[in-house]
């Protein structure tokens, strides 16, 4: 009887061990499972973030190349223009302001221009003329040019020309100016596409 009762405390004891072995073992398996599972996500994951990392590093390397490049198209182009500048400046201004500091040749174009507005307005002119010729040019204009287109002519003389003049109608409210500035913006535009041309080919 003693035996028996071993056997089957041995077999039960034996049949338990044995399921809770294999239970044991199924609940490593599943953990190992849904660890791998996890694993793979993680890497799935991460391999993606790597991914899109190098995507934005180099969308942001061509952004900043591009805009580099830009840059320096732009600072090349500006710097050319201010040669250009400073190449026409330099050729223009000088002998325009020599020229129209001179007072003959500044009483030969003012005759020219008042001349023609002679003939198209009736009006009395005004003309603005350098501070520094008014000395020289106020008697011509009172007196010679008055003279000569038979009407008033009234001249201001102002610091802030120094060479040429402005003239128009004395009512008007408009006038021409032919200043030692606005006379170096013309040549300037007719030296300039020649200048550009020699310089930068």
């Amino acid at each position: 009887m003693q035996n028996k009762l071993q056997e089957l405390t041995d077999k039960l004891y034996n049949e338990g061990l044995s399921k809770g072995k294999l239970e044991g073992e199924e609940i490593v398996a599943k953990a190992q499972a849904q660890a791998d599972s996890i694993l793979a996500q993680a890497q799935s994951k991460a391999d993606a973030i790597i991914a899109q990392a190098r995507k934005d590093a180099e969308d942001i390397k061509l952004k900043v190349t591009s805009d580099v490049k830009m840059a320096a198209r732009e600072s090349i182009a500006s710097t050319k223009q201010d040669i250009e500048s400073l190449i026409v400046a330099k050729m223009a201004a000088e002998p325009v302001a020599k020229a129209l500091s001179d007072v003959d040749f500044t009483k030969a174009i003012i005759k020219e221009v008042a001349g023609k507005f002679s003939v198209q307005e009736s009006a009395d002119l005004e003309l603005v003329l350098p501070e520094s010729l008014k000395a020289e040019l106020e008697p011509f204009v009172t007196g010679e040019l008055a003279s000569l287109l038979k009407r008033e002519i009234k001249a201001e003389f102002s610091k802030k020309i120094s060479g040429g003049f402005t003239i128009g109608p004395k009512d008007g409210g408009w006038f021409i100016s032919l200043t030692d500035e606005t006379f170096g913006e013309l040549i300037g535009a007719f030296l300039r596409p020649a200048t550009k041309k020699i310089l930068f080919g």
